[in-house]
């Protein structure tokens, strides 16, 4: 079976599951409540049946025998029927005839006078005896037939006489009524279902969505307050839980970074220091080769810091267009080095000068090994796309990913000028998983490397 969709929205499924248990639960008291009202309304008919036999018998007994076939038509019907044989039609009494056998007895009186009754399906409509009226015979059948589980009740009664009366009857299941009276309840249950679930939602959809927003914000890097404790209590854990996880991460990554950036700025000194020495030092091939190792060094502790700087999340957030932002980044570039395709204005919730040097990055990188950049942006659902593609010679497969980690470079010679410290790509990532986003290298067809950024959307 295919499941049935249902709709997301937690406060909509509420009220769903609650109408359809209120329907489901209404419905089957309705039935049952019709099927009682049906038992009743057949015994109010059954014992109506027996006294009108039992009274027909007392007439018989009381009227000459040359009036018995006037009694019998008069008291004929489309759903009755009377007549009168040597032997009963009922052999013997069914299991449910005790309330109509103790209706006759009533009426009749005499402990000694025998009569039977059975009660019984309708298996279909037959013939009434001889002698009713050939019009009545398919008046009863077409009733007995349109009628809805009709049950028939045969009745055999002697008569003083010594004959048997032979009554045959039915009655059928009421059909069921919907009034007002009946919807009006239904219809104000209902309402009040539907306004439990509407607050029950609100108490428990609304802290759900601040917690989903927090998460969002966290995730993007940005400074939040502690969510407020607000609706049940399994929904005030769940977001006490989230607060401290805020708090533990935020310090995590605070002390973390702190660690990094004062390691790098200690290592300054020392190198300063060996600096100053191999400048006293005479010049020889030593000295050129420790000069280049302090350079490098000193250009990895500089680089090391402006990682710890791109993890830091000290700058405020603040909303910005991209389009111009990359615009402004394309002319830094240089004349010809960087290209916007045309863009349309998207804003989005950023910390700017974090996310200047993550997309500055990756247009230098491009710059460096494509000789240009191509630059274009798109609007995705939720999200922006910035693709930053060259025409270089690209990457291994297996290596566009490992690329992204610190001290990891594109190509494999030493020197700085055209390979750098290997942290620019790290650093990019770094920043732009910080505001919730994600970056991927790609080749392109033809040649060149491609960057994929996707920044989520939105104000402040």
């Amino acid at each position: 079976m295919t499941r049935l969709p249902m709709p997301r929205s937690l406060g909509v499924q509420l009220l769903v599951m609650l109408l359809l248990a209120l329907a489901v639960t209404q419905g089957l008291g309705y039935l049952l409540f019709a099927d009682e009202r049906s038992r009743a309304v057949r015994t109010a008919l059954g014992l109506e049946a027996a006294g009108r036999a039992a009274n027909v018998a007392l007439l018989l007994d009381n009227a000459p025998e040359a009036l018995h076939a006037s009694i019998l038509r008069s008291a004929d019907s489309p759903l009755v029927s009377f007549s009168i044989a040597a032997a009963p039609e009922v052999l013997r009494d069914s299991a449910d005839a005790g309330a109509f056998l103790a209706r006759m007895q009533q009426i009749l009186g005499a402990p000694e006078r025998e009569f039977r009754a059975d009660i019984h399906a309708f298996a279909g409509p037959q013939p009434l005896p001889r002698g009713m009226p050939g019009a009545m015979r398919p008046m009863h059948e077409v009733m007995m037939t349109e009628r809805a589980e009709p049950v028939e009740m045969s009745l055999s009664i002697r008569l003083a006489q010594g004959d048997w009366l032979n009554v045959r009857t039915m009655f059928n299941r009421p059909e069921l009524q919907m009034t007002s009276q009946a919807v009006l309840p239904l219809a104000l249950m209902a309402v009040a279902v539907a306004l439990v679930a509407l607050v029950t939602a609100r108490r428990v959809v609304g802290p759900m969505r601040a917690l989903a927003r927090g998460a969002d914000r966290l995730g993007r890097g940005f400074d939040a307050d502690p969510l407020p404790l607000t609706g049940p209590t399994e929904v005030r854990e769940t977001t006490l839980a989230f607060n401290r996880m805020q708090e533990r991460l935020t310090r995590f990554v605070s002390e973390r970074t702190h660690l990094l950036a004062a390691l790098s700025h200690d290592l300054r000194s020392p190198l300063t220091a060996m600096r100053l020495r191999l400048e006293m030092l005479d010049e020889g091939e030593d000295t050129d080769r420790l000069r280049a190792l302090v350079d490098e060094m000193q250009e990895m502790v500089e680089a090391t810091l402006a990682f710890a700087r791109g993890v830091a999340q000290s700058e405020p957030a603040a909303t910005v267009d991209l389009a111009a932002v990359l615009g402004d980044l394309a002319a830094d570039a240089g004349q010809g080095k960087a290209q916007l395709a045309a863009a349309p204005p998207l804003r989005a919730a950023v910390r700017p000068v974090a996310l200047n040097r993550a997309l500055r990055n990756l247009i230098d990188n491009a710059v460096r090994y494509g000789g240009a950049a191509q630059v274009s942006l798109a609007a995705e659902p939720g999200f922006a796309r910035i693709t930053i593609a060259d025409r270089g010679p690209g990457l291994p497969e297996d290596q566009l990913e490992a690329v992204f980690e610190p001290f990891v470079r594109f190509e494999a010679s030493r020197s700085r000028e055209t390979g750098g410290a290997g942290l620019g790509l790290a650093i990019a990532r770094t920043i732009i998983q910080a505001h919730g986003g994600e970056v991927r290298l790609h080749n392109r067809d033809g040649g060149g490397l491609a960057a994929e950024v996707r920044l989520p959307l939105g104000a402040l």
